[in-house]
């Protein structure tokens, strides 16, 4: 094309998912543009330029409201949307045939699940927003693992009324309900704004964050995370690597290479770990004693023959009432742990693999590379490929 590529970008700009995804998109352009930008205002709230007289040559939205629908599929234009519905996604809706980008929201609950059951908690609950399909999802992900674990999830219902009025109407109800909890307990946030919200709610309750109720949220906003009183745990997702590969894709489109629609996924990347998840529920104190041991001395070479003599007891009797409480073998949580930080040195460093190995507790770069490929499915010099902001995979 000869002329600037002009790109509607209705992508809400107020929230850290938003704001991440743009920041892709803006690297993508300035890499290969330029291009010229039309940003829509605000939250959640829409206009879309009138595209033939400004010109417009492409969009990623994340559609709303049927008329912003109808506005898009009338201009024609090669269109990203994003976190279509599954009513959306059906053949026979016009939707279906613009392409996707998707937050992998059940992954993204079933790892922070993962982690409030790494806390020792044995109580759960979910706090959502109804109309969000990306809410629905992450609540299915997250009681689906607590499920498994032989655990209930309390979900937060308001009713209709109480959602539609302003915050300060509905704080004291969603106080209420946490407050009635049995505890101590973990709860899901669907995102980084309810998660501080439930945060105030608990100030206004008097329930003690964390010792009481341990809350975690998801898109990692770290402003909004560390503004939070206490901080807030989130699950990061990799939504800049996703606004790179979707405006990549968008080029190809608009280039007339690509023509069939494609989706990509926001992939989870691993759970930020800040105050108000720092606890752990578990009734008998030298099996908490023994998990807090494992996640402070993680990065060290230790075994479970390490855990059992901080503790005084026999290795056998740390690994049956380890695995009786908290649901898998000592050696298996050293392991998550491990894993998990080599995973954020993969992804947000450029160290050797050896170093990495060394950084994360094990004794040699060959064993972290035969246990990583066993719990992933890829080698660690592969998944950190695969995990690159500018991957041009299309995430199906």
């Amino acid at each position: 094309m000869s002329d600037v590529p002009k790109v509607a970008l209705l992508i809400e700009t107020a929230r850290g998912y938003g704001r991440q995804m743009l920041r892709g998109i803006v690297r993508y352009a300035r890499l290969h543009g330029p291009w010229a930008f039309y940003v829509t205002p605000g939250d959640f709230e829409q206009a879309l330029p009138k595209m033939q007289q400004w010109g417009g040559t492409g969009i990623i939205a994340r559609i709303e409201t049927s008329k912003i629908a109808k506005a898009i599929l009338k201009s024609g234009l090669p269109t990203i949307a994003l976190d279509l519905s599954e009513h959306e996604l059906d053949p026979s809706h016009p939707l279906s045939r613009l392409s996707e980008v998707a937050s992998d929201s059940a992954r993204a609950g079933e790892m922070a699940a993962e982690h409030l059951l790494g806390r020792g908690v044995q109580h759960f609950a979910f706090v959502g927003i109804p109309d969000r399909v990306w809410s629905k999802r992450r609540q299915r992900g997250f009681c689906s693992v607590i499920a498994a674990a032989g655990f209930d999830v309390q979900v937060y219902t308001p009713s209709p009324s109480a959602l539609s009025q302003v915050w300060e109407r509905e704080q004291p109800i969603l106080a209420d309900w946490l407050g009635r909890l049995p505890k101590p307990v973990g709860v899901m946030a669907c995102n980084d704004d309810r998660g501080r919200e439930v945060l105030e709610a608990c100030r206004v309750a008097e329930i003690r964050v964390p010792e009481e109720l341990a809350v975690i949220g998801v898109d990692n906003d770290e402003l909004l995370c560390e503004l939070a009183t206490p901080p807030l745990s989130s699950v990061a997702l990799n939504a800049e690597g996703a606004g790179y590969r979707a405006a990549a894709l968008l080029d190809g489109m608009m280039r007339r290479r690509l023509r069939k629609p494609r989706r990509l996924i926001a992939e989870p990347l691993h759970v930020v770990t800040r105050r108000s998840t720092d606890m752990i529920a578990i009734d008998d104190p030298e099996v908490a004693a023994a998990l807090a041991f494992i996640h402070d001395h993680a990065a060290e070479p230790i075994g479970v023959d390490d855990v059992a003599r901080h503790l005084h007891i026999s290795r056998r009797n740390v690994e049956i009432r380890f695995q009786n409480l908290v649901g898998r073998t000592p050696h298996a949580e050293l392991q998550r742990v491990r894993l998990q930080r080599a995973r954020r040195f993969l992804i947000e460093t450029d160290l050797p693999i050896p170093k990495i190995a060394e950084a994360v507790g094990y004794r040699t770069a060959c064993y972290f590379i035969q246990v990583f490929r066993k719990e992933q499915g890829a080698t660690p010099a592969r998944y950190r490929r695969s995990r690159h902001i500018g991957h041009r995979g299309d995430g199906s």
